[in-house]
């Protein structure tokens, strides 16, 4: 079915657990995952799905060091050229407005790595912020990562309209959904007080229904990678796979 194209709205049964999304979101995971499988096969769909600890295995202190460990557990399992892609640090960039007097800040950052193409070679570039967390260094270079397969394969256009949801969802597919989950959301104290900070594009809700079609997709009904799941995406993969296993398809 051509992306894009809006299914026939489900037909579940009065009484019946209720999908976590609205329709025409679930309308859109749904048909961006069977589109992503259709483009890269079963084998990214049925693939290992990654938990914190195999991230965690590689951590060795050198930041350089790490984030290349992680690229390349990334890449091996998103099937990306890893030869062809160069990784670049960037400095954090000071935000005034998150100063030590501030008791609770807000950040929101969809882009805390970059992607660029070079002649015949990838760039991504992330944030050196981003090494403090190995979840959100996870996420930001498999959405990266992402943008190689997707952008970079000349699968999707740059200006097509949902290209950095897509992004985000490539990342479930192919089995680093927890870690998108997880970082969609932090909530932590430091040095200048509680900080919570948004990364990505798809948010906890949608996330949690896009691992739930995942899962479901895989035949999978309590799959004991949900165990790694932060409260909210748990909770709401939860409820989606309630209603998907009461649409019964």
């Amino acid at each position: 079915m051509p992306r894009g194209k809006l299914r026939h709205a489900a037909k579940v049964p009065l009484f019946s657990p209720k999908c976590p999304v609205s329709e025409k979101a679930r309308d859109w995971v749904e048909t961006s995952v069977d589109w992503l499988r259709a483009e890269f096969g079963d084998t990214a769909l049925f693939g290992e799905v990654l938990v914190p600890s195999s991230v965690l295995s590689l951590w060795s202190g050198s930041e350089l060091t790490d984030a290349e460990r992680v690229l390349e557990l990334i890449c091996a399992r998103m099937d990306a050229p890893r030869a062809s892609i160069d990784l670049r640090l960037t400095e954090d960039e000071a935000d005034p407005s998150l100063g030590g007097t501030v008791p609770l800040a807000s950040q929101w950052s969809g882009d805390a790595g970059h992607y660029r193409r070079d002649g015949d070679r990838f760039v991504v570039a992330v944030s050196r912020g981003e090494l403090r967390s190995p979840v959100s260094l996870t996420a930001t270079l498999a959405h990266e990562v992402g943008h190689v397969r997707l952008l970079g394969e000349n699968r999707i256009s740059p200006d097509q309209y949902d290209q950095e949801q897509l992004t985000d969802l490539i990342t479930v597919v192919f089995g680093l959904g927890v870690f998108t989950a997880n970082a969609a959301f932090d909530y932590h104290q430091d040095s200048t007080g509680w900080r919570t900070q948004r990364l990505g594009y798809l948010g906890e809700q949608l996330l949690g229904y896009a691992l739930a079609y995942v899962a479901h997709s895989r035949g999978e009904q309590a799959p004991a990678w949900a165990a790694h799941l932060d409260t909210n995406p748990r909770a709401y993969m939860k409820q989606g796979l309630r209603y998907l296993k009461a649409r019964g398809s």
